[in-house]
């Protein structure tokens, strides 16, 4: 199998699981107890809480540990809504977000909140200057992500920051895909929160975090017994946990040398496609990308065939989000940079990782050729613009 699916999941690094090992057996004492075996695991929390702030650029009490980015988006966007309620109901985000923060925005609409989208350039870059526009004497918070999921495109996160703290307003980033991919200094960029996500970064599924500024406060997503200094209710995962700060800890360490050498794979890949077939888009900006995101859209024929052509040869990819890739209706993200519905439709992401390969670059540049000439056709579109 090559898997090109990073920017969906990935595979769980063997030297986390290790880690992790001993506190689904041996050491499962709950970490809210008081006796000693509990003491330990709240120890190895703590640990891992220091981990994931030190990849993150930021104090381990701005840490506060979740289920994943999607918890932890809807509780920065809600927590703050819910917090600010008195000042007003206006939120910013931008038309290319994760699903779990639209649908988050869409939600409190229902509510009588009033949600302003921004556009996007044709790379899929937020505007300054509309943004700037946008904000009002009620607005209580932007939420613009870090990378985006589907392109790669890196958003000017430091200017966001900057331009929201100086009109008083909070500002939420999604880092989920940035988290690992990208070195962070939260402390210096100047979000007031950001998500996280461990399975993004070769940790475990089903655990994340949000950073929580110093100062900055909002209310608890999930209420129960007060976990996490009564911020997020919930038994502490603590193998997921222990999990998460192993992998930020191996991320931390190898981060250089894998923009380098994924970089150059994504690279090479690009080139090939480009040169062996024809009306192609590569979509996203061309140099603020995350190195391992590759999205193009291959006119005349459709993502989903392309898709399991690619599988029948053994090569996982997508055609946008995991979480939409039921969805029959084209990319919003695509949509949002421009263009049009038949073009959106041919998209393809080819995300790469840790465990890829010159083999596996070989292998897809190979591959895809015939399998969109075979799709070409038998495209009614692409036999009209032949003949046309």
């Amino acid at each position: 199998m090559v898997y090109m699916d990073y920017n969906a999941t990935t595979p769980c690094d063997k030297r986390v699981v290790e880690s992790m090992l001993p506190y689904f057996s041996e050491n499962f004492a709950n970490a809210s107890s008081v006796y000693q075996p509990a003491r330990a695991a709240r120890k190895a929390v703590e640990e891992a809480r220091e981990k994931v702030a030190s990849l993150a650029g930021c104090l381990p009490e701005e840490i506060f540990f979740t289920s994943g980015g999607t918890e932890s988006d809807n509780w920065a966007i809600v927590g703050a809504a819910l917090k600010l309620e008195a000042r007003g109901k206006h939120i910013i985000t931008s038309r290319v977000e994760h699903h779990a923060v639209i649908n988050t925005c869409k939600a409190l609409a229902r509510k009588g909140y009033r949600i302003t989208y921004l556009p996007v350039d044709s790379h899929g870059v937020v505007d300054l200057s509309k943004l700037e526009a946008s904000i009002k004497k009620d607005t209580v918070l932007v939420s613009v992500m870090y990378a985006n999921n589907e392109i790669g495109t890196i958003q000017p996160v430091g200017k966001i920051a900057e331009l929201a703290r100086s009109r008083g307003v909070l500002f939420h980033t999604d880092a989920v895909q940035a988290f690992g991919k990208l070195p962070l200094r939260l402390d210096k960029n100047g979000p007031d929160m950001a998500s996280f996500s461990a399975h993004k970064l070769y940790g475990p599924k089903g655990v994340g975090a949000l950073y929580i500024r110093k100062g900055v406060s909002i209310p608890p997503f999930i209420k129960g017994g007060g976990q996490e200094k009564g911020r997020r209710s919930g038994t502490t995962n603590v193998a997921g946990i222990v999990g998460f700060g192993r992998a930020a800890e191996i991320v931390a360490a190898e981060m250089d040398a894998d923009i380098e050498r994924v970089g150059n794979l994504r690279d090479i890949l690009e080139k090939r496609i480009m040169e062996t077939i024809p009306e192609i888009v590569v979509n996203g900006h061309p140099e603020n990308r995350l190195h391992n995101t590759l999205n193009v859209c291959i006119r005349y024929i459709e993502g989903e065939s392309i898709l399991m052509s690619l599988d029948f040869e053994g090569i996982c990819a997508s055609s946008g989000s995991a979480c939409t890739s039921g969805s029959l209706e084209p990319s919003h993200v695509l949509l949002a940079i421009g263009l049009p519905h038949e073009v959106a439709h041919g998209s393809l992401r080819l995300s790469l990782g840790r465990y890829n390969t010159m083999e596996d670059v070989e292998k897809v540049s190979s591959v895809l050729p015939g399998i969109v000439d075979r799709l070409r056709q038998i495209s009614p579109f692409w036999n009209e613009k032949k003949t046309g």
